[in-house]
Parts: C-alpha cells; structure tokens; sequence
C-alpha cells in the first residue's frame, strides 16, 4: 500500500532548493476554475507530483484532494464568519483568565460548552466596569464561531443607528430579520451611555424578534431589573420579560481588571 499523504494542513513546504511541482495543464485548470475549487487548484500541482513519485492509488489521490478543498472552505467559511460577525478585539479565551474572573469557573465551563446557544436561551453578564464581561461574551462569540455559527456583535449605539437608518424607508422589522440570521446576537455595555429612543426601540425590536429564536447575549453595568432607569418603564419591562425568560444570568464583582494592571504598572510595556 501507498504511503499516506500528511493532511493539506500539516504538510511541510519543500525544501529550499527543491523544484517546484509543475503547473496544472491549462485546461484542468480552467476546468478547477469553472467548478470553484480553488483548493484542488492550489493543493494540486503538490499532490499529483508526490502521487506519482509514490505511485498513489487513485483512490488515494482524490481523497487527499477532496480533503483539501473541505479544509480551505472551512477555514474561509470561519474566517468570513469572524470578520461579518464584528468582534470588538478579536480577544479569545487564549488569553482568558479563569481565576481571574468572579464567574464561577464551573459556569463558565457549562458556558463554554455552547449548549445553551444551541437551545436558543439567553445570557446577561452584568457588574462593574472592567471585570471582564466584554472579554467573556467575546470569547463565547469566537467559540460559536469556531463551531460553524454565526455571531452579529452590537453596541446599543450601533442599534440606536440602524433603528434610524431604517425607518425612513419603514424597514426596521426587515433589517432586525437580517440580524437574526446570526445564531447568537451579543449587545455589548448596556449603561455605560444615555440610552436615547432610537437605541432604545432597537432593543426591545432585536430581544422581542429574537425570544425563543436566537440567542442574545448582553454585557450591562446594570442589572436588568435596573433596565427602567436607562429607557421608558414599559418599554424596559416588556423588554426584560422576554430576555430573561430563558436566561443564564452571571453577576461580576470586584474591581476593575484595567485599573488594577495600571496602577501595578502592568498595563504597558516599560520604555527602554
């Protein structure tokens, strides 16, 4: 039997000095072109070579070529996903510190397992600023991405702007139809600013649309039940209702993470 071809992500370049594998013909290349596998196209040449060099199998030769194509669209799949989804930082839970955060680490294991995304339920994050929350649903949101789904991040100012956007033209219900498409809609500092009429409409529009949907996950300096001090009674009860009602609920506590490392002199990097 042949031996096996390493995986389109693991095989090594040639050596230095080594020739090139000669360019598909111009036909089968244009043919690659015509089918949209970019990822045969470019793993081809490689492949074909060190399949005849090995005497391959046939068999051999279309797997390994099959297997690089459904690796280059997803890892393009992933990447389109990252960058439609607008991450704040691009943080992930890499640089995450579980013992750091006030969250209960079992919590957050039992959040990291995305189960409750694929039930459709809700997560609040709220307390003080700088005690991670931004960086926890960002690291959530990465997940989901790494998991094949789609994330759309928002800030209540960004609502407050597509709610203006829309209604001149009466499509406000179509745009947070459009939103919903994501399988997990994050709302991102809820309180730190005035919550004018616009923002305010754009929430309760995305958690009504999104109840039993979606899921929706909220970073808040306030807790909901403190919702009413940001945006009309009626409108912050009705919205609290509904995402509350299939909600995991995470209270941090603590000082700020950022103003800690500052005043340790952790927060840059000394000057030479």
């Amino acid at each position: 039997m042949s031996a096996a071809m390493p995986s389109p992500a693991t095989r090594t370049p040639p050596a230095t000095g080594m020739p090139a594998p000669p360019p598909l013909e111009g036909e089968l290349d244009a043919l690659l072109r015509r089918l949209r596998l970019p990822h045969i196209r470019r793993a081809a040449p490689e492949v074909l070579a060190t399949a005849r060099a090995q005497r391959w199998e046939p068999a051999e030769v279309l797997r390994t070529l099959l297997a690089a194509e459904a690796t280059g669209r997803e890892r393009s799949s992933r990447a389109t996903r990252r960058a439609s989804a607008g991450f704040p930082t691009g943080k992930t839970f890499a640089a995450w510190d579980e013992q750091a955060s006030s969250i209960p680490p079992p919590t957050q294991a039992a959040l990291r397992t995305l189960e409750w995304v694929h039930r459709r339920e809700n997560l609040v994050v709220c307390g003080p600023s700088g005690t991670g929350k931004t960086f926890f649903l960002e690291a959530l949101g990465q997940l989901v991405v790494e998991a094949g789904k789609k994330v759309a991040w928002f800030s209540l100012e960004s609502l407050g702007t597509l709610v203006r956007r829309h209604r001149a033209d009466d499509s406000v219900t179509k745009a947070v139809g459009r939103i919903l498409r994501a399988d997990l809609v994050v709302i991102d500092d809820i309180g730190l600013l005035p919550v004018g009429p616009d923002a305010a409409e754009g929430l309760y529009r995305l958690v009504d649309a999104a109840y039993e949907r979606r899921s929706v996950a909220v970073s808040s300096n306030l807790h909901p039940a403190g919702f009413d001090e940001l945006m009309p009674k009626t409108l912050a009860t009705a919205t609290v209702d509904r995402l509350l009602h299939h909600a995991h609920l995470c209270v941090t506590r603590g000082d700020s993470v950022r103003l800690s490392q500052a005043t340790s002199g952790k927060g840059v990097v000394p000057l030479t």
